[in-house]
């Protein structure tokens, strides 16, 4: 790993705690920077610093803290370096990093990362631990290069309604929190929920179901794995788990998202 102390200030910068999610949008950068969040905040690297970013429990020991508390994750547990133009995840740790689509980055594996947002897990026993990593995308064409930020704005089929959003992040609140093996809620658990939280608003299981079903056949088109004839039998909660990472790995939903189960809002009878 390279030598990262030495190098200038300007191409490396420490992102304090409360910089928030790397789903929310960044501010310009160059083409290719690498922001990496954990626990305790994280970093922002430029693909020409010669920086390797390392992760892992112990704090003192790495640039980005994940996993503090969890004596499964490794001291050190892995690191992102630049090479050949593109920047690579390398998994040093015991414990499997799991990429969206359920990808697994084994221990001694290696696995280029994306450019825009993706969230990275490090699967341990009895927790997920969230990696957030953020590449910059290219500058766009000129046809838009009047766009403020448009490399990082989500395309209109990914944009959700605010509905949608609701239910999408009540059915998948377990994968934002997250839990360890989150799956889908029940719709019988949403309607419960959405009605305990918005009362008067007539929520059941069959309203939940019919809203996530038509985003998912909006969705189909770009996202495989959504409708039931591409999924063999039998089906179980595979439609909405693909869904959910889906829009995990778009940054369509994120952990900033759970704020809508904690805002109670009055349906029209009550007082």
């Amino acid at each position: 790993m390279a030598e990262t102390m030495r190098r200038p200030l300007s191409k490396v910068d420490i992102l304090p705690k409360e910089s928030g999610t790397l789903a929310d949008g960044l501010p310009p950068a160059v083409p290719g920077t690498l922001y990496v969040r954990g626990t305790n905040g994280g970093i922002r690297v430029a693909p020409d610093a010669g920086f390797d970013v390392v992760f892992g429990r112990c704090e003192p020991d790495v640039h980005v803290c994940v996993g503090p508390n969890d004596p499964y994750v490794s001291r050190q547990h892995g690191y992102i370096t630049y090479q050949h133009g593109q920047w690579i995840l390398y998994n040093l740790g015991t414990l499997p990093i799991r990429l969206p689509g359920s990808r697994l980055v084994l221990t001694g594996h290696r696995a280029a990362l994306p450019v825009g947002h993706t969230p990275l897990f490090i699967v341990a026993p009895e927790q997920e631990h969230l990696l957030e990593v953020r590449i910059v995308m290219t500058p766009p064409s000129p046809a838009t290069a009047n766009r403020h930020e448009a490399d990082t704005r989500d395309p209109p089929k990914w944009r959700l309604s605010p509905v949608e959003r609701l239910v999408l992040v009540c059915l998948g609140q377990r994968y934002l929190r997250p839990e360890p093996w989150p799956q889908p809620l029940t719709w019988a658990q949403i309607a419960d929920e959405l009605g305990r939280l918005r009362p008067g608003e007539g929520w059941t299981g069959k309203r939940a179901a019919h809203i996530v079903s038509q985003t998912r056949k909006r969705l189909s088109a770009e996202v495989p794995g959504l409708l039931e004839e591409e999924i063999p039998a039998p089906l179980g909660n595979t439609l909405n788990h693909n869904l959910i990472t889906a829009l995990l790995a778009t940054a369509t939903i994120g952990p900033s998202d759970l704020r809508l189960l904690d805002e109670p809002r009055w349906g029209d009878g009550d007082p």
